[in-house]
């Protein structure tokens, strides 16, 4: 998702963090204490809204749990809105790049939140091949490892 966000911001600037203190203009929808919600410069769709949090994160492994969790709750909220708005919005999309590999290109954590509609422009190309079961079994192993060496990572009630 190419992004024209802070071209007029010195190199260690960071435009989420400058919107969130009122720094540089948004069309902001919804702000509390933890996020912020506002529109995005080149939209997929009209609608098309970006939620940040407040305090710098570059990547989900900066993300404090509890901040990350208003993220979400926001951005579900927001699609539900989406659908009441008036705008044309048949389905949500939510995407949050994580990583250069993942095409992030602003680095302070952003989920979009999209209204979709038949024939709108937006795709993701892959390679959607059905996996054999013992491939899709050892890849499910490695990542119940990658869980296990996370100290936060939820858990279910004892």
């Amino acid at each position: 998702m190419s992004s024209s966000w802070g071209a007029g911001l010195p190199d260690d600037g960071c435009v989420f963090c400058a919107i969130a203190r009122g720094r540089e203009a948004a069309s902001i929808v919804f702000e509390d204490e933890w996020v912020m919600a506002f529109m995005d410069l080149q939209p997929v769709n009209p609608g098309h809204v970006l939620v940040i949090p407040k305090s710098h994160a570059e990547g989900l492994e900066d993300l404090q749990h509890d901040v990350g969790m208003r993220l979400w709750a926001v951005a579900h909220g927001l699609g539900r809105a989406l659908r009441r708005s008036g705008l044309r919005c048949e389905g949500v999309n939510l995407f949050l790049a994580d990583g250069e590999a993942a095409f992030q290109e602003v680095f302070h954590v952003h989920l979009h939140v999209f209204p979709r509609f038949k024939g709108d422009p937006f795709r993701l190309e892959a390679n959607w091949q059905v996996r054999e079961r013992h491939q899709l079994d050892e890849t499910a192993t490695r990542v119940r490892g990658g869980i296990a060496a996370l100290d936060d990572f939820p858990r279910p009630s004892d």
